[in-house]
C-alpha cells in the first residue's frame, strides 16, 4: 500500500503549503505588525507589568534609544550586589536567590538554613519515576526529558488540579529541587543507550547544595573542588531570571494565564528555552568557538580573525547562519551584566591553564565584532557580549558535557519560571491573547469531484 507521507507525494504538498503559507515581510510594515513583539526601534512591545525583575540595557531620550550599561535588578536588588555579598562571605548564593525570586525579600540566616534543607529532602524523585519515565524511554536530548518528566510529575502528585498558593508553591519548589536529578540521570541513560558509554547513577547527597549535587552526580568519583561549585552556583544565580518578557518566561505565563496546571506551564517553558535563539545559544557559542580555532591559524592575529568573521556573516563558515554567537541582546546595548561577571570569572578559572587561549579567542570576538559587523553590514547599531558568550566555556572548564549546557540553564531558570507564575495566579486574571492580522481572501467552495 502506497504511503500518502512519502516521495514526491510529500514533496509536492509542501511545496503548496509554502505557496500558501509563506507572507511576504512588507505586509508586517503595510499592516503596522510588530513582528516578535518588538517595536521598530528594537525595543519591546510592553505586554505585563512584573514586580520580579528588572532587565534594563537603554533608556529613551526624546523617543530615541540612548544605550547605557546593563543592569539585572532581581527583586530591587542588583546582580552585582548580589553576587559580590555572596563571594565576600565566600558561600553558596543560589538558594538564597530562588528564595529571594520566589518572596520578594532576602531569607534570614534561619531561614536560609531551613529553605536549604527543605530543598535537599525535596530532591528525590517517586518510586518508580527513573525506571518508567527515563530508563524506558531515553532521549537523545536531555531537554526534550526534562520538558516530559516534569509533564509526567503530574501523574505522581495527589494535589496536582490544586491552584491554592500554598500548593503552587510547593509545587514549584519540589520541580526547582528535583530539576538537577532529572537532568544527570536522563544525562546518564543517553550516555548508555546513544553514546555506548558507562550509566552510573549515584544517590543524592542531602548535604550538598544545587551546585554541589549537580557536579557530585555528574562525575564518576563525586569529587569536585570549592572553586569549582562555587563557579556554578555563580551561573545559576546569573540565569536564574531574566525579566518577563524573555521567550520561555512569557511562554510559562501565557500557559498560566489559561489556568493550565503548573507542570504543564513549566514544561512548556523548558521547549521553549531549548530553541538556539534562547538558551540553546550557549551551545552555538562553543561550536562557533570550536570552527574558528580549526580554521584560524594565529588566533591572536586580530587581521586574520576579523578576516575570517567576516566569511562567517557572510554565511560563507561555521553554520552559514551569518551570526556571530554570543554577541548581541534584545535589550542590553553596551553590556550585558552577566556576561561582565562570567567573562571575569572565566578568566580567572583559565588564566594559566592551557584553555586560556580560547577564552583569549573568544575575547578578541567580543572586541571585534561591532567593527565587523559594521563593515559588512553597515550597521552601527550598539552590540555587546551576552551571557552565552562566555557560560558555554566556563562549563567546558568545569568538564561539564555540552549536552548539558542548556539543561543546566533550565535548572536554574526554573526559579524565574516560577517567580513568574505566581505572579500570573495572583494578577493576572485573563488570558493572554494578541491578535493576528489575517490576509487570506475569501473563496468559493469546490465540490470534490471538480477539484
Amino acid at each position: 500500500m502506497p504511503s500518502f507521507i512519502s516521495g514526491a507525494n510529500i514533496t509536492g504538498l509542501c511545496e503548496e503549503l509554502c505557496n500558501n503559507s509563506v507572507i511576504d515581510p512588507k505586509l508586517y510594515d503595510k499592516y503596522h505588525v510588530k513582528r516578535g513583539l518588538r517595536n521598530s526601534d528594537s525595543t519591546g512591545v510592553v505586554a505585563g507589568i512584573t514586580n520580579i525583575c528588572n532587565v534594563h540595557g537603554y533608556v529613551l531620550n526624546e523617543g530615541e534609544v540612548e544605550p547605557i550599561p546593563g543592569q539585572l535588578i532581581y527583586r530591587g536588588y542588583n546582580i552585582n550586589d548580589l553576587v559580590e555579598n555572596v563571594e565576600k562571605e565566600n558561600r553558596f548564593g543560589f538558594e538564597e536567590t530562588v528564595f529571594l525570586l520566589l518572596f520578594g525579600r532576602l531569607p534570614s540566616h534561619k531561614e536560609l538554613r531551613n529553605f536549604n534543607t527543605y530543598i535537599s529532602l525535596k530532591r528525590d524523585l517517586p518510586n518508580g519515576f527513573v525506571e518508567d519515565m527515563i530508563l524506558k524511554a531515553p532521549s537523545h536530548n536531555i531537554m526534550n526529558k526534562l520538558a516530559r518528566s516534569v509533564l509526567a510529575l503530574y501523574s505522581y502528585d495527589d494535589e496536582c488540579e490544586n491552584k491554592g498558593l500554598e500548593n503552587e508553591m510547593r509545587t514549584a519548589i519540589s520541580l526547582i529541587a528535583k530539576m538537577p536529578v532529572i537532568m544527570a540521570n536522563a544525562y546518564q541513560v543517553k550516555r548508555r543507550v546513544f553514546d555506548n558509554q558507562s550509566m552510573i547513577m549515584h544517590p543524592i547527597n542531602y548535604e550538598e547544595n544545587t551546585a554541589q549535587c549537580i557536579l557530585s552526580l555528574l562525575r564518576t568519583d563525586r569529587q569536585y573542588t570549592m572553586e569549582e561549585a562555587q563557579m556554578l552556583d555563580c551561573l545559576l544565580m546569573l540565569q536564574a531570571e531574566h525579566g518577563g518578557g524573555n521567550n520561555s518566561s512569557f511562554t510559562c505565563r501565557v500557559l498560566t494565564s489559561s489556568g493550565t496546571d503548573p507542570y504543564s506551564a513549566y514544561s512548556s517553558a523548558i521547549c521553549s528555552l531549548k530553541g538556539p535563539r534562547h538558551g540553546g545559544a550557549n551551545l552555538q557559542v562553543i561550536h562557533m568557538l570550536d570552527d574558528f580555532k580549526a580554521n584560524i591559524k594565529n588566533w591572536e592575529d586580530e587581521g586574520e580573525v576579523a578576516d575570517y568573521m567576516r566569511r562567517t556573516i557572510l554565511k560563507e563558515t561555521n553554520d552559514g547562519s551569518g551570526l556571530i554567537y554570543g554577541m548581541g541582546h534584545a535589550v542590553y546595548t553596551i553590556s550585558d551584566p552577566r556576561a561582565v561577571i562570567l567573562k571575569k570569572k572565566a578568566f580567572e578559572l583559565a588564566k594559566g591553564k592551557e584553555i586560556e587561549a580560547e577564552f583569549r579567542l573568544l575575547e578578541t570576538v567580543e572586541r571585534l565584532t561591532p567593527e565587523v559587523f559594521k563593515s559588512v553590514k553597515g550597521s552601527s547599531k550598539a552590540m555587546c557580549a551576552n551571557v552565552d558568550m562566555y557560560s558555554g566555556l566556563v562549563y567546558r572548564m568545569l568538564d561539564i558535557p555540552e549536552n548539558l549546557f542548556t539543561p543546566l540553564f533550565a535548572v536554574a531558570r526554573m526559579a524565574g519560571w516560577a517567580a513568574h507564575r505566581m505572579e500570573e495566579v495572583l494578577t493576572g486574571n485573563r488570558i493572554i491573547r494578541p491578535a493576528y492580522k489575517a490576509i487570506a481572501k475569501e473563496r468559493e467552495y469546490v465540490p470534490i469531484d471538480r477539484r
